[in-house]
Protein backbone atom coordinates (compact mmCIF):
# COMPACT_ATOMS: atom_id res chain seq x y z
CA UNK A 1 0.00 0.00 0.00
CA UNK A 2 0.87 3.74 -0.97
CA UNK A 3 0.24 5.37 3.05
CA UNK A 4 0.38 9.03 3.35
CA UNK A 5 0.82 9.70 7.37
CA UNK A 6 -0.26 13.17 8.47
CA UNK A 7 0.73 14.46 12.20
CA UNK A 8 1.97 17.62 13.31
CA UNK A 9 4.75 15.73 15.59
CA UNK A 10 7.40 13.50 13.66
CA UNK A 11 11.56 12.61 14.08
CA UNK A 12 13.10 13.28 15.81
CA UNK A 13 10.41 13.90 18.04
CA UNK A 14 9.69 11.43 19.97
CA UNK A 15 6.15 9.57 19.08
CA UNK A 16 4.70 6.57 19.06
CA UNK A 17 3.86 7.36 15.00
CA UNK A 18 7.97 7.22 14.27
CA UNK A 19 8.11 3.31 15.20
CA UNK A 20 5.31 2.63 13.98
CA UNK A 21 5.91 4.27 10.22
CA UNK A 22 9.37 2.54 10.14
CA UNK A 23 7.58 -0.93 10.53
CA UNK A 24 5.49 0.03 7.77
CA UNK A 25 7.96 1.00 6.02
CA UNK A 26 10.23 -2.24 6.64
CA UNK A 27 6.79 -4.48 5.31
CA UNK A 28 7.02 -3.38 2.16
CA UNK A 29 4.53 -0.48 2.33
CA UNK A 30 5.58 3.16 0.49
CA UNK A 31 5.57 5.24 3.16
CA UNK A 32 5.27 9.05 3.28
CA UNK A 33 4.76 11.80 6.17
CA UNK A 34 3.50 15.38 6.46
CA UNK A 35 4.55 17.03 9.28
CA UNK A 36 5.85 20.53 11.11
CA UNK A 37 9.14 21.46 11.87
CA UNK A 38 10.25 19.88 15.58
CA UNK A 39 9.71 21.62 18.67
CA UNK A 40 8.43 19.36 21.16
CA UNK A 41 8.82 19.54 24.52
CA UNK A 42 10.74 22.47 24.79
CA UNK A 43 9.27 24.37 22.36
CA UNK A 44 11.97 25.69 20.20
CA UNK A 45 12.27 24.91 16.84
CA UNK A 46 15.19 21.88 17.05
CA UNK A 47 18.63 22.78 15.44
CA UNK A 48 19.00 22.10 11.95
CA UNK A 49 15.46 22.98 11.42
CA UNK A 50 13.71 26.62 10.56
CA UNK A 51 10.49 27.83 11.19
CA UNK A 52 9.50 29.13 7.90
CA UNK A 53 9.84 27.66 4.71
CA UNK A 54 8.85 23.99 3.59
CA UNK A 55 11.22 21.30 3.18
CA UNK A 56 12.02 17.65 2.30
CA UNK A 57 14.15 15.09 3.58
CA UNK A 58 14.66 11.30 3.81
CA UNK A 59 14.45 9.06 7.08
CA UNK A 60 15.00 5.18 6.11
CA UNK A 61 13.28 5.35 2.99
CA UNK A 62 10.55 7.09 4.24
CA UNK A 63 10.05 10.94 2.35
CA UNK A 64 9.26 13.51 5.21
CA UNK A 65 7.49 16.50 3.88
CA UNK A 66 7.74 19.94 6.41
CA UNK A 67 5.68 22.71 6.94
CA UNK A 68 5.83 25.91 8.45
CA UNK A 69 5.27 25.53 12.09
CA UNK A 70 5.21 28.50 14.73
CA UNK A 71 6.84 27.16 17.61
CA UNK A 72 4.54 25.88 20.99
CA UNK A 73 7.44 27.91 23.28
CA UNK A 74 7.36 27.32 26.77
CA UNK A 75 4.08 27.92 29.28
CA UNK A 76 2.33 29.97 27.07
CA UNK A 77 -1.29 29.51 26.05
CA UNK A 78 -1.48 32.10 23.04
CA UNK A 79 1.63 30.55 21.42
CA UNK A 80 0.68 26.44 22.12
CA UNK A 81 -2.48 27.70 19.87
CA UNK A 82 -0.88 29.46 17.33
CA UNK A 83 1.44 26.45 17.36
CA UNK A 84 -1.15 24.54 16.45
CA UNK A 85 -3.51 26.74 14.03
CA UNK A 86 -0.22 27.07 12.34
CA UNK A 87 -0.28 23.48 11.68
CA UNK A 88 -3.55 23.33 10.03
CA UNK A 89 -2.86 26.48 8.19
CA UNK A 90 0.18 25.48 6.38
CA UNK A 91 -1.32 21.70 5.99
CA UNK A 92 -4.03 23.35 3.92
CA UNK A 93 -1.96 25.75 2.21
CA UNK A 94 1.60 24.30 1.21
CA UNK A 95 0.54 20.22 1.42
CA UNK A 96 -1.44 19.93 -1.75
CA UNK A 97 1.88 21.65 -3.46
CA UNK A 98 4.54 19.79 -1.80
CA UNK A 99 2.21 16.30 -2.28
CA UNK A 100 0.88 17.90 -5.60
CA UNK A 101 2.85 14.86 -7.89
CA UNK A 102 1.71 11.79 -5.40
CA UNK A 103 -0.99 9.52 -5.03
CA UNK A 104 -2.08 7.40 -2.15
CA UNK A 105 -3.92 4.43 -1.53
CA UNK A 106 -4.93 5.61 2.16
CA UNK A 107 -3.59 8.36 4.24
CA UNK A 108 -3.40 8.16 8.12
CA UNK A 109 -3.44 10.76 10.64
CA UNK A 110 -1.88 10.70 14.08
CA UNK A 111 -3.92 12.15 16.06
CA UNK A 112 -2.14 13.01 19.72
CA UNK A 113 -3.74 17.08 21.20
CA UNK A 114 -4.48 18.66 18.87
CA UNK A 115 -7.10 16.09 16.88
CA UNK A 116 -7.88 19.54 14.00
CA UNK A 117 -4.75 18.85 12.46
CA UNK A 118 -6.86 16.05 10.94
CA UNK A 119 -8.56 18.95 8.96
CA UNK A 120 -5.02 19.05 6.10
CA UNK A 121 -5.68 15.42 5.71
CA UNK A 122 -9.41 15.35 4.79
CA UNK A 123 -8.59 17.98 2.21
CA UNK A 124 -5.94 15.90 0.69
CA UNK A 125 -8.13 12.80 1.28
CA UNK A 126 -10.51 14.93 -1.27
CA UNK A 127 -7.80 16.18 -3.36
CA UNK A 128 -6.38 11.96 -4.02
CA UNK A 129 -9.60 10.42 -3.65
CA UNK A 130 -8.47 8.36 -0.93
CA UNK A 131 -9.78 7.96 2.58
CA UNK A 132 -8.53 9.07 5.98
CA UNK A 133 -8.55 7.37 9.00
CA UNK A 134 -8.10 9.39 12.57
CA UNK A 135 -6.38 7.66 15.16
CA UNK A 136 -7.73 9.46 18.23
CA UNK A 137 -5.28 9.86 20.83
CA UNK A 138 -7.08 12.42 23.19
CA UNK A 139 -10.79 13.54 23.82
CA UNK A 140 -11.68 16.95 22.82
CA UNK A 141 -12.66 19.28 23.60
CA UNK A 142 -12.38 17.64 26.74
CA UNK A 143 -8.11 17.54 26.63
CA UNK A 144 -8.49 21.35 26.14
CA UNK A 145 -10.72 22.07 29.48
CA UNK A 146 -9.00 19.57 31.52
CA UNK A 147 -5.65 21.23 30.92
CA UNK A 148 -7.11 24.51 32.13
CA UNK A 149 -6.19 25.96 29.10
CA UNK A 150 -9.85 26.84 28.02
CA UNK A 151 -12.76 26.98 30.15
CA UNK A 152 -15.29 29.60 28.35
CA UNK A 153 -18.32 27.09 27.51
CA UNK A 154 -18.63 29.23 24.25
CA UNK A 155 -15.43 28.57 23.34
CA UNK A 156 -15.31 24.89 24.23
CA UNK A 157 -19.09 24.53 22.68
CA UNK A 158 -17.25 26.25 19.55
CA UNK A 159 -14.53 22.95 19.76
CA UNK A 160 -16.91 20.71 20.07
CA UNK A 161 -18.50 21.80 16.66
CA UNK A 162 -15.12 21.64 15.21
CA UNK A 163 -14.83 18.60 16.33
CA UNK A 164 -18.02 16.98 14.72
CA UNK A 165 -16.61 18.25 11.51
CA UNK A 166 -13.51 16.51 11.89
CA UNK A 167 -15.13 13.30 12.53
CA UNK A 168 -18.01 14.21 9.90
CA UNK A 169 -14.81 14.27 7.44
CA UNK A 170 -12.82 11.06 8.30
CA UNK A 171 -13.74 8.04 6.70
CA UNK A 172 -12.75 5.61 9.96
CA UNK A 173 -11.91 6.55 13.59
CA UNK A 174 -9.18 4.99 15.57
CA UNK A 175 -9.61 4.71 18.85
CA UNK A 176 -6.39 4.05 21.68
CA UNK A 177 -8.88 3.65 24.93
CA UNK A 178 -12.13 0.93 24.50
CA UNK A 179 -13.87 4.14 27.02
CA UNK A 180 -13.27 6.61 23.92
CA UNK A 181 -16.01 4.57 21.95
CA UNK A 182 -19.14 6.33 23.46
CA UNK A 183 -17.81 9.59 23.14
CA UNK A 184 -16.63 9.75 19.69
CA UNK A 185 -19.42 7.86 18.72
CA UNK A 186 -21.49 10.85 20.20
CA UNK A 187 -19.98 13.36 17.61
CA UNK A 188 -19.27 11.09 14.53
CA UNK A 189 -22.40 10.64 12.48
CA UNK A 190 -22.12 7.46 12.20
CA UNK A 191 -18.67 7.02 11.32
CA UNK A 192 -17.36 3.25 11.78
CA UNK A 193 -14.98 3.21 14.93
CA UNK A 194 -12.26 0.69 15.70
CA UNK A 195 -10.53 0.28 19.20
CA UNK A 196 -6.74 0.29 18.33
CA UNK A 197 -4.26 1.06 20.99
CA UNK A 198 -0.88 1.81 21.26
CA UNK A 199 2.40 -0.25 21.79
CA UNK A 200 6.01 0.96 22.39
CA UNK A 201 9.21 0.60 20.74
CA UNK A 202 10.77 -2.81 20.48
CA UNK A 203 13.71 -1.56 23.04
CA UNK A 204 11.26 -1.44 26.40
CA UNK A 205 10.95 -5.92 25.86
CA UNK A 206 14.18 -6.35 24.33
CA UNK A 207 16.55 -3.03 25.77
CA UNK A 208 20.13 -2.56 23.62
CA UNK A 209 23.05 -3.21 25.54
CA UNK A 210 24.22 0.25 26.26
CA UNK A 211 25.85 2.19 28.61
CA UNK A 212 23.51 4.14 31.10
CA UNK A 213 23.41 7.36 32.96
CA UNK A 214 23.91 7.32 36.93
CA UNK A 215 20.87 8.80 38.56
CA UNK A 216 20.82 9.27 41.97
CA UNK A 217 18.06 7.38 43.63
CA UNK A 218 18.15 4.74 41.03
CA UNK A 219 20.65 2.50 43.32
CA UNK A 220 19.30 2.14 46.58
CA UNK A 221 17.02 -0.20 47.97
CA UNK A 222 13.62 0.95 46.58
CA UNK A 223 13.27 3.64 43.92
CA UNK A 224 9.61 4.52 42.77
CA UNK A 225 10.20 5.83 39.15
CA UNK A 226 8.14 8.19 37.20
CA UNK A 227 8.96 8.71 33.57
CA UNK A 228 7.22 11.15 31.08
CA UNK A 229 5.75 14.88 31.12
CA UNK A 230 5.55 16.74 34.46
CA UNK A 231 2.38 18.68 33.63
CA UNK A 232 -1.07 19.34 34.89
CA UNK A 233 -2.93 16.26 33.49
CA UNK A 234 -0.30 14.02 35.56
CA UNK A 235 -1.30 15.65 38.66
CA UNK A 236 2.30 15.53 40.13
CA UNK A 237 1.15 16.86 43.29
CA UNK A 238 0.59 13.39 44.58
CA UNK A 239 4.24 12.53 44.25
CA UNK A 240 5.37 15.20 46.18
CA UNK A 241 2.66 14.47 48.67
CA UNK A 242 3.17 11.02 49.27
CA UNK A 243 6.82 11.67 49.08
CA UNK A 244 5.97 13.60 52.41
CA UNK A 245 4.30 11.06 53.99
CA UNK A 246 6.95 8.45 53.00
CA UNK A 247 9.89 10.39 54.55
CA UNK A 248 10.39 8.52 57.24
CA UNK A 249 11.19 5.44 55.13
CA UNK A 250 14.99 6.41 53.79
CA UNK A 251 15.16 2.91 51.20
CA UNK A 252 12.16 4.25 49.71
CA UNK A 253 13.02 7.16 47.08
CA UNK A 254 11.12 8.90 44.18
CA UNK A 255 12.99 9.32 41.24
CA UNK A 256 11.29 12.20 38.39
CA UNK A 257 12.40 11.62 34.49
CA UNK A 258 11.20 14.32 32.73
CA UNK A 259 10.33 17.78 32.19
CA UNK A 260 6.97 19.73 31.54
CA UNK A 261 4.72 22.69 33.09
CA UNK A 262 4.86 21.70 36.40
CA UNK A 263 8.57 20.90 36.80
CA UNK A 264 9.81 23.95 38.31
CA UNK A 265 7.00 23.81 40.81
CA UNK A 266 8.23 19.98 41.90
CA UNK A 267 11.63 21.37 42.49
CA UNK A 268 10.89 24.34 44.53
CA UNK A 269 8.32 21.98 46.98
CA UNK A 270 11.53 19.40 47.29
CA UNK A 271 13.34 22.90 48.43
CA UNK A 272 10.86 23.95 50.86
CA UNK A 273 9.50 20.71 52.44
CA UNK A 274 13.21 19.16 52.49
CA UNK A 275 12.26 15.80 50.62
CA UNK A 276 15.46 14.38 49.94
CA UNK A 277 13.49 11.32 48.76
CA UNK A 278 12.23 12.87 46.15
CA UNK A 279 14.51 13.63 43.16
CA UNK A 280 14.48 15.32 39.77
CA UNK A 281 16.67 13.95 37.40
CA UNK A 282 15.20 15.57 34.16
CA UNK A 283 15.12 14.32 30.54
CA UNK A 284 16.94 12.10 29.22
CA UNK A 285 17.13 10.36 25.85
CA UNK A 286 14.60 8.45 25.08
CA UNK A 287 16.66 5.35 24.31
CA UNK A 288 18.20 5.01 27.88
CA UNK A 289 14.30 4.62 29.33
CA UNK A 290 14.23 0.89 29.14
CA UNK A 291 17.36 0.60 30.86
CA UNK A 292 16.65 3.31 33.44
CA UNK A 293 12.94 1.84 33.90
CA UNK A 294 14.38 -1.86 34.51
CA UNK A 295 16.68 0.16 37.54
CA UNK A 296 13.47 0.70 39.53
CA UNK A 297 11.63 -1.66 41.70
CA UNK A 298 8.23 -0.04 41.07
CA UNK A 299 7.06 2.17 37.92
CA UNK A 300 4.64 4.81 38.77
CA UNK A 301 1.89 6.56 36.70
CA UNK A 302 -0.26 9.28 37.72
CA UNK A 303 -2.99 11.31 36.36
CA UNK A 304 -5.41 13.92 37.49
CA UNK A 305 -9.33 13.32 39.03
CA UNK A 306 -11.08 14.14 35.78
CA UNK A 307 -13.37 12.37 33.67
CA UNK A 308 -11.24 12.85 30.83
CA UNK A 309 -8.26 11.11 32.09
CA UNK A 310 -10.57 8.23 33.45
CA UNK A 311 -11.44 7.24 29.94
CA UNK A 312 -7.61 7.56 28.27
CA UNK A 313 -4.98 5.00 28.36
CA UNK A 314 -1.80 7.01 29.02
CA UNK A 315 1.33 5.21 27.00
CA UNK A 316 3.34 4.75 29.67
CA UNK A 317 1.59 2.30 30.96
CA UNK A 318 2.00 -0.19 27.82
CA UNK A 319 5.72 0.98 28.14
CA UNK A 320 6.23 -0.13 31.94
CA UNK A 321 4.27 -3.75 31.09
CA UNK A 322 6.51 -4.06 28.61
CA UNK A 323 9.67 -3.53 30.56
CA UNK A 324 8.58 -6.40 33.39
CA UNK A 325 8.60 -3.91 36.91
CA UNK A 326 5.33 -3.86 39.02
CA UNK A 327 2.90 -0.91 37.79
CA UNK A 328 1.92 2.02 40.83
CA UNK A 329 -1.25 3.21 39.44
CA UNK A 330 -2.61 6.87 40.87
CA UNK A 331 -5.33 7.04 38.08
CA UNK A 332 -8.88 6.34 37.67
CA UNK A 333 -10.93 4.20 34.89
CA UNK A 334 -9.29 2.44 32.13
CA UNK A 335 -5.94 2.64 32.88
CA UNK A 336 -6.33 1.69 36.43
CA UNK A 337 -8.83 -1.35 34.95
CA UNK A 338 -5.86 -3.00 32.84
CA UNK A 339 -3.58 -2.64 35.80
CA UNK A 340 -5.75 -4.44 37.62
CA UNK A 341 -6.69 -6.81 35.00
CA UNK A 342 -3.81 -7.93 34.01
CA UNK A 343 -2.59 -8.11 37.78
CA UNK A 344 0.30 -6.11 36.76
CA UNK A 345 0.67 -3.76 39.91
CA UNK A 346 -1.54 -1.98 42.26
CA UNK A 347 -4.23 0.88 41.55
CA UNK A 348 -5.32 3.58 43.74
CA UNK A 349 -7.86 6.71 43.28
CA UNK A 350 -6.26 9.41 41.16
CA UNK A 351 -4.27 12.66 43.09
CA UNK A 352 -4.64 10.25 46.53
CA UNK A 353 -1.34 10.45 47.96
CA UNK A 354 -2.51 8.84 51.37
CA UNK A 355 -3.81 5.59 49.14
CA UNK A 356 -0.56 5.80 46.95
CA UNK A 357 1.66 5.86 49.92
CA UNK A 358 0.01 2.72 51.09
CA UNK A 359 0.26 1.59 47.26
CA UNK A 360 3.87 1.62 47.83
CA UNK A 361 4.43 0.04 51.50
CA UNK A 362 2.54 -3.28 50.12
CA UNK A 363 4.83 -3.32 47.35
CA UNK A 364 7.95 -2.47 49.57
CA UNK A 365 6.83 -5.28 52.13
CA UNK A 366 6.44 -7.92 49.33
CA UNK A 367 9.04 -10.46 48.78
CA UNK A 368 11.30 -9.87 45.70
CA UNK A 369 9.94 -13.25 44.36
CA UNK A 370 5.99 -11.58 44.37
CA UNK A 371 6.89 -8.12 42.74
CA UNK A 372 8.83 -9.97 39.70
CA UNK A 373 5.86 -11.87 39.29
CA UNK A 374 3.74 -8.58 38.82
CA UNK A 375 5.79 -7.45 36.48
CA UNK A 376 5.92 -10.68 34.32
CA UNK A 377 2.10 -10.84 34.88
CA UNK A 378 2.00 -6.90 33.36
CA UNK A 379 4.85 -8.27 30.07
CA UNK A 380 2.91 -11.12 29.50
CA UNK A 381 -0.15 -9.00 29.21
CA UNK A 382 1.26 -6.28 27.22
CA UNK A 383 2.83 -9.16 24.55
CA UNK A 384 -1.11 -10.28 24.46
CA UNK A 385 -2.79 -7.23 24.26
CA UNK A 386 -0.02 -4.41 23.24
CA UNK A 387 2.15 -6.08 21.09
CA UNK A 388 3.72 -3.99 18.37
CA UNK A 389 3.78 -6.04 15.44
CA UNK A 390 0.56 -7.53 15.99
CA UNK A 391 -0.87 -4.47 15.79
CA UNK A 392 0.53 -2.85 12.53
CA UNK A 393 -0.43 -6.28 11.35
CA UNK A 394 -4.38 -5.06 12.38
CA UNK A 395 -3.27 -1.46 11.21
CA UNK A 396 -2.86 -2.62 7.87
CA UNK A 397 -5.84 -4.76 7.78
CA UNK A 398 -7.93 -1.73 9.17
CA UNK A 399 -6.67 0.24 6.01
CA UNK A 400 -6.82 -2.52 3.08
CA UNK A 401 -10.78 -2.75 4.50
CA UNK A 402 -11.18 0.89 3.85
CA UNK A 403 -9.57 1.11 1.17
CA UNK A 404 -11.57 -1.53 -0.34
CA UNK A 405 -14.81 -0.22 0.92
CA UNK A 406 -13.87 3.49 -0.35
CA UNK A 407 -13.43 2.18 -3.65
CA UNK A 408 -17.02 0.56 -3.65
CA UNK A 409 -18.55 4.11 -2.77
Amino acid sequence: MKILIVSQYFRPESFRINDLALTLKERGHEVSVLTGKPNYPDGDIFEGYRAWGCSTEDWCGIKIYRVPLIARGSKNAIKLALNYLSFIVSGLLFAPWLLRQESYDAILVYAPSPIFQAIPASFLGWLKRCPVALWVQDLWPESAQATGYINNPWVLKLLESMVRFVYRHTDLLLVQSKAFQAPVAGLAHGKPIVYYPNSVESAFYSPPDMPLPSIVGLAGEFPVLFAGNVGVGQAVEVIVAAAEILRDYPEINFVVLGKGSRWDWMREQVEVLGLSNLHLAGKYPVETMPGLMRQAAALLVTLADQPIFAATIPNKVQAYMAVGKPILACLNGEGARIVREANAGLAVPAEDAVALADAILRLYRMSAEEREKIGQNGRAYFREHFDHDRLVDQLVDHLHELTLSFGKK
